[in-house]
């Protein structure tokens, strides 16, 4: 069985806060898609050294995951023209 990191929604009603979890429900980090109001900014905030202990021994990220992870440097971008 292969694990999966991916995101889990919680927040309110037009106001999601995403968890990146393995398939085990174990909590990796946290994405906040909606900007902060002071700098515009969406926040990601990742456990590196949990994120990559899953990434090593096979955990496969879902799509969006993987850009967000690609963002932070922890796994190479992929190359979606093919």
């Amino acid at each position: 069985m292969v694990v999966r990191i991916r995101l889990v929604r919680y927040g309110a009603k037009k106001a999601p806060v995403y968890h990146i979890v393995a398939s085990n429900a174990q909590k990796l980090g946290t994405f906040y898609p909606r900007p902060n109001l002071d700098d515009r900014s969406k926040h990601i905030q990742l456990n590196f050294d949990r994120t990559k202990y899953w990434l090593g021994v096979g955990a496969q990220p879902s799509d969006t995951v993987s850009r967000l992870l690609a963002k932070a440097g922890l796994v190479p971008p992929k190359n979606l023209n093919l």
